[in-house]
């Protein structure tokens, strides 16, 4: 845990990712309300992506804000349920060097107030890779509001004690990231 606190807000790099099969960006209300959210916060949105539910396409661009030294963290909405197409934790799971257990456990006590029972059949999770704090949140709307107002608002803000994820995020190493698309680009040309 991270017991470093400070007394003002130090804004984090943060990136918002859709998942859905149906949405397009004026029907994606639930990454409107965290892109609002996030910078009503005082953080600045990074980066927001609508994606199909497709294994490999979220874990390419999982992968490549997790290698970038500017993202602190990202926040994925939709696929995290038992639909055959829903398939978030399989994609961004092995990315993961640490899980964060306490998070999907906390979304899904959070959740039972609202829908009951219906709360074990999300698939909520959490994890940190690189010094990137990755949460995956259901896709409706209301799953984001709970999320967000009820465990990542105050743990993604450096002013929360006793502790948040914001000083791990901040010491996330400086890589040439730049040289790695140089090399991946020569081989893909190829």
């Amino acid at each position: 845990m991270s017991s470093e606190r400070t007394s003002e807000l130090k804004p984090l790099n943060i990136a918002i990712l859709t998942i859905s099969d149906t949405r397009g960006p004026d029907e994606d209300s639930s990454g409107q309300f965290l892109e609002d959210s996030v910078v009503e916060a005082g953080h600045r949105l990074i980066s927001r992506r609508i994606l199909p539910d497709d294994v490999y396409l979220v874990r390419a661009a999982i992968s490549s804000w997790i290698a970038e030294p500017d993202v602190h963290a990202v926040i994925i909405t939709g696929g995290t349920g038992f639909h055959e197409r829903d398939s978030t934790p399989e994609a961004v799971a092995p990315l993961l060097d640490k899980t964060i257990e306490g998070f999907g456990e906390e979304f899904r006590r959070q959740s039972a107030s609202e829908i009951g029972t219906s709360t074990i059949q999300s698939r909520a999770f959490g994890g940190l890779a690189n010094h990137t704090a990755i949460f995956c949140l259901p896709g409706s709307t209301g799953a984001c509001r709970t999320g967000w107002n009820g465990i990542l608002s105050t743990q993604l803000d450096s002013r929360h004690g006793p502790c948040n994820f914001s000083a791990l995020v901040g010491r996330k190493p400086e890589r040439a990231v730049e040289r790695l698309q140089q090399v991946i680009g020569k081989r893909a040309a190829r």
